[in-house]
């Protein structure tokens, strides 16, 4: 598959030649632009007062949440990608309800990291509403995991991650080594192997292996985090959508999953989920292999289900991307044809409130049996929300 034109391939994003559609393409072009070693956009970084800090978009309530970050490694299993690096090493991020604290709120990215996947260390002033180190509410709570897309990391979730755990879950959004840039403690950063040769049935097994593994981590005495391990969900963007329904297949504790507009790219098992995927796309319609690859998979999805598309929206809508863009600017040089795949028409502050209304509605229903009205008809509230299935 041809490189889009005018992007260039920087280690830490290389156009998926087995994984993208012709709409992946025009975002994966988007993103090639974002981690370029470029400055925000001039005019965009001089319209924002000096004084005003970005914040991660506020939780929709005012829970007190703490996060942590752990460093996990399976003994059980050798790295896939890189076996000579020996067991699977995984960084997780941890969202919670927390104990009031008086504690100084985590960094929402690293400056090298930052340096590393967006080109400038700008994103590493962004202030996020979690606690450091927080204590964790007591109470067993439900526990939603999280997967990025393909070439991304687990910050770019932060936002959504922020406000299920204000909603009174546990989330935890893993790092999948050596499928993005990932820092490890002490600076160590690990570059993506597999950008260069990616293939989505393996990229996809070897995420739902290690949700699994994160699982048993939480799970387990000690963990620190209070799991309800009856109420345990799983969702991803792009890649890590398909592989989080993966997941629930492979891993009957998980109970329900969220796709949010990443194709799945294999044939469907035999043995599909038979419990509740939410497929929260974005312009299907207008993408015929991409309406093709669910419809495929929908088949063999024999629980609750439900199909949801973003029509003014684009591949890059549910995650943290387009407030980033939005703030600190959108670089130069970036291909016209990029945008309308990545972003649609739909503004930051909608493709916020949008993502986080459903998937919080999906999970309240599934995880804690609280039905809505916006996993039923169409919204008022929502009219960028087309109900395909």
């Amino acid at each position: 598959m041809r490189r889009m034109p005018g992007a260039t391939a920087p280690p830490s994003l290389t156009v998926m030649p087995k994984i993208t559609s012709r709409r992946s393409l025009l975002a994966a072009a988007l993103l090639t632009a974002l981690v370029a070693p470029q400055l925000p956009s001039a005019a965009v970084a001089a319209s924002r007062p000096a004084s005003a800090p970005v914040e991660v978009p506020a939780p929709s309530t005012g829970t007190p949440i703490g996060t942590r970050t752990l460093h996990l490694v399976d003994t059980s299993r050798p790295d896939p990608w890189k076996p000579a690096a020996g067991h699977r090493e995984l960084m997780v991020s941890l969202w919670y309800p927390a104990l009031p604290s008086a504690g100084p709120k985590a960094p929402y990215v690293s400056k090298e990291l930052a340096k590393k996947l967006l080109g400038t260390e700008a994103a590493a002033t962004v202030r996020t509403h979690a606690t450091l180190n927080a204590l964790p509410a007591p109470k067993a709570r439900p526990l939603v995991v999280l997967s990025p897309g393909f070439g991304m990391s687990r910050f770019t979730l932060t936002g959504l991650a922020e406000d299920l755990a204000s909603r009174g879950y546990a989330v935890a959004a893993v790092d999948h080594t050596y499928e993005a840039p990932v820092e490890f403690p002490g600076g160590r950063i690990e570059d993506c192997l597999l950008c260069a040769k990616p293939d989505a049935g393996s990229v996809m097994s070897n995420r739902a292996k290690d949700i699994s593994f994160v699982l048993d981590r939480l799970t387990a005495p000690g963990s620190g985090l209070r799991v309800d391990r009856s109420r345990i969900g799983a969702a991803g963007h792009s890649i890590g959508g398909a592989s989080a329904v993966e997941a629930m297949r492979t891993d009957p504790r998980v109970k329900a999953a969220v796709n949010m507009d990443g194709n799945f790219f294999t044939e469907p098992s035999a043995d599909g989920p038979k419990r509740p995927v939410l497929l929260l796309g974005a312009q299907r319609t207008a993408h015929p292999d991409a309406l093709e690859d669910w419809e495929k998979t929908w088949r063999h999805l024999t629980g609750w289900k439900r199909w949801l598309d973003v029509t003014d929206g684009g591949h890059l809508t549910f995650t943290d991307t387009p407030w980033l863009v939005e703030n600190f600017g959108m670089p130069p040089g970036i291909p016209s044809e990029a945008v309308p795949g990545a972003f649609g028409t739909l503004k930051a502050a909608r493709a916020t409130a949008v993502t986080r209304a459903y998937v919080s509605a999906f999970f309240d229903r599934h995880l804690r049996g609280k039905p809505s009205p916006l996993l039923e008809r169409p919204s008022a509230a929502y009219p960028e929300v087309a109900f395909l299935k």
